[in-house]
């Protein structure tokens, strides 16, 4: 789809500084936008994600002097792009499916669906992809080549599969993020319009959630190997051959590099970025950004060495409990025996010795 920023500003009901005649092909979030697409300005790093973006064009609050790309003002900025979102990729409605191939999907002839799968319309398959029983494929799919879908394996719609991906039994892809905004005493959804993309040679384990992003993608990099019941969180963005082991959570907007590690009962805070070759222990608690090449222990996680001491003092606190109780009795005995008087006694009567000799 093809739609000129004059008709966007239309569509948003916005002020357009900037040539309207330039196509946009495409809406998503600043670090995800191409330069033919349209993107946002909100958040707290929105200023430097935005100077980061090649997007085409951006929808804004207010005038951005600094930036020459042309601008849409508006007074909702989040409403405004979810609008011009659901445009380029509309919400398709919640229906029952029947068991069975969508006539209007894609199979290629290698392929292979079981008999008790559900193939919804528009979706792709790949050349000798297995989708094994009771696998739910929702519309606007596309799987790669040489992919294996366990039995309950589901799709939600929009997700995307590169080649080779393995998603074992019981995986979703694709859900909705846990994303809620109080409004009038009720927690109503924030917008989840985004989908799911899973590049090639990714190895996804049994019991596992990835969630779908709110405007642009949740992303696992080439190469990554997830481990069972494990849940990511909507717009991460995983990077490439990752190691993440099971039991595993990652909030909402979590970035990790290249070759990271996190092992077993590991959780992220939202927002936290993860450099590349980062490794955090099991059962850490990431609460602030790493910038890589280090290893992570602990809850809050600290790099290795200071919570190395950390433990190791630990270990030591029954010893330094029992000679703290020793060093009370002796300051217990010394506070008695002065307020007794002894040893103002006798210090006294050291002194009339050494005067009388």
């Amino acid at each position: 789809m093809e739609i000129r920023l004059d008709e966007i500003a239309q569509l948003v009901g916005g002020t357009l500084h900037g040539d309207g005649t330039l196509i946009c092909n495409g809406a998503n979030p600043p670090e995800e936008s191409s330069t033919s697409e349209i993107t946002m300005l909100v958040g707290k790093n929105a200023s430097a994600n935005l100077a980061r973006s090649d997007a085409l064009a951006v929808i804004c609050a207010e005038r951005i002097e600094s930036d020459r790309r042309p601008q849409i003002i508006v007074d909702d900025p989040r409403a405004a792009f979810a609008t011009v979102v659901t445009k380029f990729r509309p919400p398709i409605p919640a229906s029952l499916p029947g068991v069975g191939v969508d006539s209007s999907a894609s199979i290629a002839n290698s392929a292979k669906v079981h008999p008790t799968a559900t193939v919804c319309a528009g979706v792709s398959i790949g050349e000798r992809t297995l989708v094994m029983p009771n696998v739910v494929i929702m519309p606007g799919c596309t799987i790669g080549d040489d992919c294996v879908l366990y039995p309950g394996v589901t799709l939600y719609e929009y997700s995307s599969l590169g080649d080779r991906v393995v998603l074992h039994a019981g995986t979703t892809i694709g859900a909705d993020g846990f994303g809620y905004q109080q409004r009038g005493g009720r927690h109503l959804p924030s917008a989840q319009l985004g989908y799911v993309r899973i590049d090639s040679d990714v190895d996804v384990g049994a019991g596992v959630t990835i969630d779908r992003g709110s405007y642009g993608a949740t992303r696992i990099g080439e190469g990554t190997k997830i481990d069972n019941q494990v849940m990511i969180a909507h717009n991460c963005q995983i990077g490439r051959h990752n190691l993440i082991c099971s039991q595993v959570g990652v909030a909402g907007s979590c970035r990790t590099g290249d070759y990271v590690i996190l092992a077993g009962q590991v959780g992220l805070k939202d927002h936290v970025t993860l450099g590349d070759h980062t490794i955090v222990g099991a059962k850490a608690g990431v609460m602030d950004d790493c910038q890589g090449h280090q290893v992570l222990l602990g809850s809050p996680a600290m790099p290795q060495r200071d919570q190395m001491q950390i433990f190791a003092i630990e270990r030591k606190l029954p010893e330094m409990r029992r000679e703290l109780k020793a060093l009370r009795k002796r300051l217990d005995a010394i506070n008695t025996q002065l307020g007794e008087g002894q040893l103002g006694e006798g210090r006294s009567d050291q002194g009339r010795s050494e005067r009388a000799a």
